[in-house]
């Protein structure tokens, strides 16, 4: 299981890079950097999938139909998550579009009928608190303030988390019978179909942007989408959806880090002590969660 470990670090080192790409790229809607970023990282695969003359296509239509709504949430979760980050601080977007693990557990549970052990449900709980802390800290709430347009940020992460945590779970499905490449080039693709249909659909224009704005979402494709993400999806063969995602909160941790770096925001002790909690809710939540190697 070390290689599944070191595989999900991988993963949320390399999107833990995504919300400072995106803070550079302010003058980018979310949904036309969600299209670039998407259809970037399908070209891409695209290409590869010729070239190795690889199969894309699954075997049945079902999985076809679970592949496209997959995409179609993976689309939502980009687009509100990403005018998220433009609306509030990297480290409240971050944490609450982490909570999905919360989302999986509930989805889990009350539709698919899927047991959750004791340890699993608790690393769950203690995951979202620690993501709760980091937000609460970084809120301004405790100093009696109300900002709107951060609420809305807010409510847009929230969405980002619903959406992801569907996402995971149809991935989980999928990964049964399908391999990494073969699913994330089906899945990207129907994601970056339906994110270029809503930024046609939204009016807003796809070019006259800063040149080094286009660089930036370059980089968004190539690591966190292509490598950040796969990671995830990679992980999805080994370990249970919601152990997936809860490996996922690590994300704030690093974002956090770098926000510090790239933008001087500070980390108090508050969030200190939720992301020390968050740290050892994934230690739990993995140790409880394999499935065997496969």
């Amino acid at each position: 299981m070390m290689r599944v470990y070191l595989v999900l670090l991988v993963g949320i080192l390399s999107v833990s890079l995504a919300s400072v790409i995106i803070k550079l790229t302010s003058d980018v809607p979310s949904v036309i950097m969600s299209a670039y970023r998407l259809g970037i990282s399908s070209l891409i695969l695209l290409g590869l999938s010729f070239a190795k003359s690889a199969k894309i296509l699954p075997k049945t239509k079902s999985e076809l139909f679970i592949a496209s709504i997959s995409g179609l949430f993976l689309s939502i979760h980009f687009i509100s998550w990403i005018a998220s980050i433009k609306l509030t601080s990297i480290a409240s977007s971050v944490t609450l579009v982490s909570t999905s693990p919360i989302f999986v557990l509930l989805i889990s549970f009350f539709i698919f009928k899927e047991k959750q052990d004791a340890k699993t449900v608790l690393a769950t709980v203690g995951a979202v608190a620690g993501s709760a802390i980091i937000a609460f800290s970084d809120s301004g709430f405790a100093m009696g303030k109300l900002d709107k347009t951060s609420l809305l940020g807010d409510l847009f992460a929230t969405i980002g988390a619903i959406a992801v945590a569907v996402y995971f779970l149809a991935g989980s499905f999928l990964r049964k019978n399908i391999n990494t490449f073969q699913y994330i080039t089906l899945v990207y693709g129907f994601s970056a179909i339906f994110t270029l249909i809503f930024a046609i659909l939204s009016g807003e224009r796809f070019t006259g942007y800063r040149p080094i704005s286009y660089f930036y979402m370059l980089l968004l494709a190539l690591i966190p989408q292509l490598l950040g993400h796969t990671s995830f999806n990679w992980a999805l063969k080994h370990l249970k959806a919601n152990a997936v995602a809860i490996s996922t909160l690590g994300e704030p941790i690093g974002a956090s880090i770098l926000a510090y770096i790239f933008f001087g925001q500070t980390v108090g002790f508050l969030k200190l002590t939720g992301m020390a909690v968050v740290l050892v809710s994934i230690a739990v939540a993995l140790k409880n969660s394999k499935k065997g190697e496969k």
